[in-house]
């Protein structure tokens, strides 16, 4: 009877039953939520709700089957039992099944109905699905909610699993309450304003890595690119003009050729679109114009892109430690050491080459460092530590000193060779002449915009400085717009 008085009209929705609310009822033990539906997300979210100390009423179509998956404390029961006890539901159905509860639509006017359901593919129908819910209960309080929580998520508890729910509804009071709701179940809401909002929310589950898409696409295309190349330079030519088979370099040395050139490369790509949109400001002087669309996509993926080239680079190094472990390594090693003895030489030392390796590997190292330190800071759990001035001095000014430290490494790496004839087989450059092209492009732009001249004025504009011909343009185009308005545009 206690649950039966909850129920009211939609004018009385103040008079809610959640906790931590002014006019809601203190004792949680005797607030109940209802769930339609007997699946594997209602079971798990009623574990949820029994943790946090509400009572949960299941409305099923065989009770009797669905009680026996379910604790004894919860009430399995009909869809009719189960929508007359309780205020706020959550709809735990698939879409084809809301037709299912067109009998108890009186009992569900004034209900809050929580959708909680997802498609399988984006936007399989016209409308979302909380939209064709809200179209057959238009007496009922839709709120779309909790779709892109798994089952598994309900069930580790907000410290294992993600946290985040989005939340939209056309009903700003029941929004709230669901809102309240979740933080309840420690979640954190995000409020989605109205239902037109839940396509979008219904979406999110589907995507999959979206941006990642275009950073793998480049990342996929170079090392195909620079594997073809290294193949052709390194085991093509010398079969061609020696009858030399070199074919055994495929799996490791071809392979370990191509990861570093990929990894600078992603590297570069990183910071060249911060140089081009400062090139941009700087030529219509004003930080108000909207950048082109493939720059805007492309600085949205600086992250994916800096952790392609952690990747490259990481896996270059295991490869690298690896090289002395081939059995042709030793086979080249006894060869030298034959024709050593053979020669009747006894010192094979070379000052010059000690060196050169010595500052290739320190390099190499130090810019693997710096770039587990950018990869580190990008997990949202450090970032958020990070006040906005350490995380942009880490990102901007360590990555750029990581990506000079690798130029230095690939610099010593390729040493005098790229000024002799033989190495430039096929008449195409050495691999690492290749891969210096664009870092020393990025480098030498962040050397222009840090000139006193420029970097001036490129700070005036992202302050919101403009130039007057930029304005006057403006102004034309929309001569009855105010000012703050053309400020924005």
């Amino acid at each position: 009877m206690e649950s039966i008085s909850m129920m009211g009209s939609p004018k009385n929705l103040n008079e809610t039953f959640l906790p931590n609310v002014a006019n809601g009822i203190k004792d949680i033990s005797k607030m109940a939520v209802g769930i339609i539906g007997s699946g594997d997300f209602a079971k798990s979210l009623t574990i949820r709700l029994i943790r946090c100390g509400y009572h949960v009423v299941v409305g099923s179509r065989n009770p009797k089957l669905a009680a026996e998956f379910f604790p004894h404390v919860v009430d399995v029961t009909h869809h009719e039992d189960a929508v007359a006890k309780t205020n706020i539901i959550f709809v735990a159905i698939h879409r084809e099944h809301y037709s299912s509860l067109w009998d108890l639509k009186h009992l569900l006017a004034g209900k809050i109905l929580i959708d909680v359901s997802n498609n399988t593919r984006v936007d399989q129908y016209p409308d979302s699905n909380a939209e064709y819910l809200a179209s057959l209960f238009p007496d009922s309080l839709i709120v779309k909610g909790f779709n892109v929580i798994s089952a598994w998520s309900l069930q580790l508890g907000p410290k294992d699993a993600s946290r985040q729910v989005y939340i939209c509804s056309n009903n700003v009071q029941a929004r709230h309450q669901v809102i309240e709701l979740a933080r309840q179940l420690s979640f954190i809401p995000i409020d989605l304003g109205a239902l037109s909002s839940s396509r979008e929310i219904e979406n999110l589950p589907l995507r999959l890595f979206t941006l990642w898409k275009g950073p793998v696409l480049i990342a996929i295309s170079l090392a195909t690119f620079f594997f073809i190349y290294s193949f052709v330079r390194d085991v093509i030519h010398p079969y061609m003009r020696n009858q030399q088979s070199d074919f055994y370099k495929i799996p490791i040395e071809i392979v370990n050729k191509t990861l570093p050139i990929v990894a600078i490369t992603l590297l570069s790509l990183v910071y060249l679109s911060g140089l081009i949109a400062a090139a941009y400001q700087l030529y219509y002087g004003t930080k108000y114009r909207r950048f082109p669309p493939w720059l805007g996509s492309w600085l949205q993926c600086r992250k994916q892109l800096g952790l392609l080239s952690f990747f490259f680079a990481t896996v270059h190094v295991a490869y690298s430690l690896c090289l002395p472990m081939r059995r042709s390594e030793r086979y080249l090693f006894l060869n030298m050491a034959y024709q050593q003895v053979h020669a009747n030489i006894e010192n094979s030392w070379n000052e010059e080459e000690v060196w050169r390796i010595e500052m290739y590997i320190s390099f190499g190292i130090m810019s693997l460092g710096l770039l587990s330190l950018l990869a580190v800071t990008s997990i949202p759990s450090v970032n958020s530590a990070l006040n906005w001035r350490e995380f942009s001095f880490i990102q901007s000014t360590l990555g750029y000193v990581a990506l000079l430290i690798s130029t230095f490494h690939v610099l010593i790496y390729g040493w005098k060779r790229a000024f002799e004839e033989e190495y430039y087989r096929f008449y195409t450059p050495p691999n690492f002449v290749l891969a210096l092209v664009l870092p020393s492009i990025v480098i030498l732009g962040k050397i222009i915009l840090l000139l006193p001249c420029v970097s001036r004025k490129l700070r005036r504009i992202r302050r919101g400085w403009e130039k007057s011909h930029v304005i006057e343009e403006v102004s034309e185009s929309a001569p009855h717009l105010s000012p703050e308005r053309i400020t924005v545009m």
